[in-house]
Order: structure tokens, then sequence, then C-alpha cells
């Protein structure tokens, strides 16, 4: 199934642009539409905070990973200050979507 995002007024892609591409294009309704990709997101981010690895096939991978504390400095004084270490989420591109971008960016 293709859906074509052609009709998208501005070049980022939106929660609120995918349930309006899943009313037109799939013919949920609005509200379904919206609760859908509302109901994905959550799902992905609850993983994510429970600490658990996202894999989406053909896509890619989203993975939390603890960045170690570090010198920082403030740019606006120059002072030394600790940057505590903390939890990121990553992401890896899968190698399909690697190359849909790559035959994107060649043609």
């Amino acid at each position: 199934m293709d859906i074509a995002v052609e009709s998208l007024e501005s070049p980022a892609l939106t929660k609120a642009h995918l349930a309006e591409l899943l009313f037109e294009q799939i013919g949920l309704n609005k509200r379904e539409s919206k609760d859908m990709v509302d109901a994905f997101f959550d799902l992905v981010a609850e993983r994510l905070t429970q600490g658990h690895d996202v894999k989406i096939s053909g896509f890619g991978n989203f993975q939390i990973r603890t960045k170690a504390a570090r010198p920082g400095r403030n740019p606006r004084t120059g002072e030394a200050i600790p940057i505590e270490a903390r939890k990121v989420v990553t992401f890896h591109a899968s190698h399909k979507l690697k190359e849909q971008i790559q035959a994107w960016t060649d043609s």
C-alpha cells in the first residue's frame, strides 16, 4: 500500500499530517485517524521510557543509550560546567531505508 504525501503544505511530516493521510487515503474517519497515530506514538514512547528498544522493520531502530558525565563549557562566559550523565534516544536507520534515501539523492 502506497500513501502519497504530495498534498503536504510543509516539508515536515507531523502527527496531524499522518492522521490526515490516514483519513484521505485509507478511509478512516478523522477521530479514528488521530487516535491511531496518537496510540502508535504513545506505544513507542512507553516502550522507550521502560528501557526497551523499538525496532520497526524496514525503517530502523530506536534505542536508549546512557551518556556519561563530562565536562562542558558555558558558551557565553567560557565557564566550565559539569554535564551530568543522562539517557538519550538514538535512531539507526535500516539498510532498506538507507538504500531508499540513497536512491532518492542519486536521482
